[in-house]
Order: structure tokens, then C-alpha cells, then sequence
């Protein structure tokens, strides 16, 4: 499966009517567009907005654990973190907020359980 792939297979557990009426926080949860590739002017103006390189794949805005916020960078079962990545896991943690590296859609949901116990 590809990250993206992964992804959509999270988001499709999040969904199921039994997982929401355990953990209703996970409406919440959302993807944060910041891969993919796009032409030149795209990524310009996306800069612009405000766009990061590194910035992780999923919030959860809810607090739980001591910690403000889950944020979540999704890989495949073998792919790896760039330095920008690295850069804001650790500089998210350092700011209160709960951060993880989850490969594959079956870690991320074991993640999000243990967080919003």
C-alpha cells in the first residue's frame, strides 16, 4: 500500500459507527495537504500561503495524556522521515504536543486508541 493508501484506510476506520461512538473525538482528526507534487507556480503560491516542507500529515486537536494536540506523519511500512520532518516532530513535541511516526494505517489506529484513552 502507498502512504496515501494507508492514509484513506485510517480515515475509513475513523468512520465506522462502533470506532466514533467509542472515540467521537476523532471527528477532528484531519490531513494536512502538504506533500505531493505539484508544478511550479502551485507550490509558489501554496508558499505563500503558508505552506511548510516537513509539517506532519494528521492533527488531532484534542488534548489528552498532558499533551495539547496528537500530530501524526504516516509512511508506509518502510519509509522514512526527511530532516524537515524530524525538525517538526521534535519542535511540535517541544511545544506540549504529542507526535508519532506511524507506519502503516494499523499503527496509526493503535496510536490514536492509546492517545484518546
Amino acid at each position: 500500500m502507498t502512504e496515501a493508501q494507508h492514509q484513506s484506510a485510517l480515515f475509513e476506520w475513523t468512520r465506522q459507527p462502533t470506532i466514533r461512538k467509542r472515540m467521537p473525538e476523532l471527528k477532528y482528526l484531519y490531513h494536512i495537504p502538504n506533500g505531493g507534487k505539484r508544478d511550479p507556480i502551485e507550490g509558489k503560491h501554496l508558499k505563500a500561503q503558508g505552506v511548510k516542507k516537513g509539517v506532519p500529515d494528521l492533527h488531532l486537536p484534542v488534548a489528552r495524556k498532558g499533551y495539547y494536540s496528537l500530530y501524526i506523519e504516516m509512511k508506509t511500512e518502510t519509509g522514512r522521515t526527511s530532516d524537515a520532518q524530524e525538525w517538526w516532530l521534535s519542535e511540535l513535541m517541544r511545544q506540549g504536543n504529542f507526535t508519532a511516526v506511524c507506519r502503516g494505517w494499523k499503527e496509526a489506529v493503535k496510536c490514536l486508541t492509546w492517545y484518546l484513552s
